[in-house]
């Protein structure tokens, strides 16, 4: 496996502001590509907290705990090129559509984000303009060089995580596959994790994967790529020791399944999020 080189990343002007996107460098040939839309909680010089108290943006409403970690190793060990998003949900989100209710939040899990309203069109058409398409067009880029290089629709896969407890429910699931008609790779990934029986593995838990105009649909269900969305727990990835178990977890399995040639086929499934 090559290791991939340093990153690369599509900075904005100013100081304090982070990176719309990260691109960690590996074989383009190999057919996959990593993507991690909430893996930072930075906000851009300007915004300070958004009127939260520092503590939560260190909380899930900010980022994806332990997906950047998660992300990186995996990308190490199979060699292949990931996208990460720099920039927290809270400023905008990467993985909503434009045009999605929750896509800058003003309220979320009982934290009010007072820099977010109210919000007028001007702002919202900066946010966009300077963060959520740039992360958008990385992703695009990126896709596009791999299904060049690789000479084959490419295998896109999506880590994300969830908080064990959410408004007071638990969520049990170890991990969860998160699709929305293409089950292709999905399927294979459940075998595999389920294979040990010491995993509690959801389907489409704890959200279903039809969501119009996310990252997957825009990219990956649109253009008819075999892909998967990956929520892993995030008391399981909130170390380094457990990020470095669940990229080797993920690796192996994603590694199996990029070798077969039957997941390389373009082919064009329904969203559900369409009907």
């Amino acid at each position: 496996m090559t290791v991939p080189p340093a990153d690369r990343s599509g900075a904005n002007k100013g100081a304090g502001n982070p990176e719309p996107w990260l691109l960690i460098d590996g074989d383009y040939s190999a057919g996959m590509i990593l993507l991690a839309d909430h893996a930072r909680n930075a906000l851009p010089a300007g915004y300070g907290t958004l009127g939260l108290d520092r503590r939560q943006l260190e909380r899930h409403i900010a980022y994806d705990i332990g997906v950047e970690n998660v992300t990186r190793g995996m990308a190490r060990q199979l060699g292949v090129p990931a996208v990460l998003c720099g920039f927290s949900r809270l400023l905008i989100d990467p993985n909503r559509g434009e045009d999605d209710p929750t896509l800058i939040r003003q309220l979320y899990d009982g934290a009010v984000i007072a820099g977010n309203y109210p919000l007028d069109h001007e702002e919202r058409e900066r946010r966009l303009e300077n963060w959520y398409r740039p992360y958008s067009n990385a992703v695009a880029g990126a896709v596009a060089k791999v299904a060049e290089a690789s000479g084959m629709p490419p295998l896109i896969v999506s880590i994300h995580s969830f908080t064990p407890i959410m408004q007071g429910i638990a969520r049990p699931w170890h991990v969860s596959l998160l699709w929305d008609t293409d089950d292709r790779v999905m399927r294979l990934l459940q075998q595999m994790l389920s294979r040990d029986g010491d995993l509690l593995v959801g389907d489409n838990e704890p959200y279903d994967g039809a969501l119009k105009g996310d990252t997957m649909y825009r990219h990956a269900t649109k253009n008819g790529y075999p892909h998967v969305l990956i929520e892993i727990r995030q008391d399981l990835i909130a170390t380094e020791a457990g990020a470095a178990d669940w990229a080797a977890r993920l690796a192996d399995a994603l590694g199996d399944i990029n070798t077969r040639t039957d997941v390389h086929v373009q082919q064009h499934f329904p969203s559900r999020s369409d009907l």
